[in-house]
């Protein structure tokens, strides 16, 4: 489902579709550090304005959800210090961000292997869930100690669960059924996935959710992602066609 976005730059307004959800891989910190002589963690440091950026452009323009891939399941396997180091930059970054955040009626949320992240981040991200909650703006959903097959497995032992426990009917068991036992139950899927650093794949991001975005990749390391290469990926969308399994000619005739 998209939202309509208003191009003010002809002498009246016209109304095009933008994604009502925007996932976006941030790739390129490390990259973009080492070109410039500086250590791996200064590039963490420079995607976080860059974050700030995308989330008020992602407010002004009219998208709803807006979820950030910021930490996946794979990157447990980095260095210790460079883990340690955006561990500890989560922390910051939520102590610092949330006033600001809850001020604009951004909502918080939060998903994936949580449970693995120290204590103190823990208590840090529900305690910005709970202070979010009822705030009616954009909702930033940040993925971190997050990979799809864990999210899909975690879906099909929640259904299981329920089958075991006489609440649920194998039988009745249908798309909507996992979906809504995804860490994203309830989000709409996203409309429009965007992936910096000039990789061409998904990394085990939001695999089921997926399942029909349009698919956006820029060269641009992330630091870099500004309000010029976020209205490209929009541009990008608005020209797409979404079909959803039917021809043009359908689509045509609807």
């Amino acid at each position: 489902m998209a939202v309509e976005r208003e191009n003010m730059s002809d002498e009246s307004a016209t109304c095009v579709a933008i994604p009502q959800h925007v996932a976006v891989i941030m790739d390129g910190n490390g990259r973009w550090a080492e070109t410039r002589g500086k250590p791996r963690h200064a590039g963490h440091r420079a995607g976080v304005a860059a974050v700030r950026r995308i989330v008020e452009q992602a407010a002004q323009e009219g998208v709803k959800f807006l979820t950030l891939f910021a930490f996946s399941s794979e990157n447990w396997e980095r260095p210790s210090d460079e883990v340690g180091r955006l561990m500890s930059l989560f922390f910051d970054v939520l102590q610092r961000e949330v006033d600001e955040l809850h001020r604009n009626e951004v909502r918080l949320k939060f998903v994936g292997q949580l449970e693995l992240l120290n204590a103190r981040l823990v208590r840090k991200i529900r305690a910005a869930e709970r202070r979010t909650a009822h705030n009616d703006g954009l909702t930033l959903i940040v993925a971190v100690a997050y990979g799809g097959r864990w999210d899909i497995t975690q879906a099909v032992r929640r259904i299981a669960a329920r089958v075991e426990s006489g609440a649920q009917d194998a039988a009745d068991i249908d798309e909507q059924t996992v979906s809504e036992s995804l860490a994203l139950g309830g989000v709409p899927d996203p409309d429009l996935l965007i992936r910096t650093g000039g990789e061409h794949r998904i990394s085990n991001f939001l695999l089921w959710n997926l399942a029909y975005s349009e698919l956006y990749f820029c060269d641009c390391l992330w630091p870099d992602f500004g309000e010029d290469e976020f209205s490209a990926a929009l541009d990008y969308f608005t020209r797409r066609q979404r079909r959803f399994g039917k021809t043009a000619k359908q689509l045509g005739a609807a």
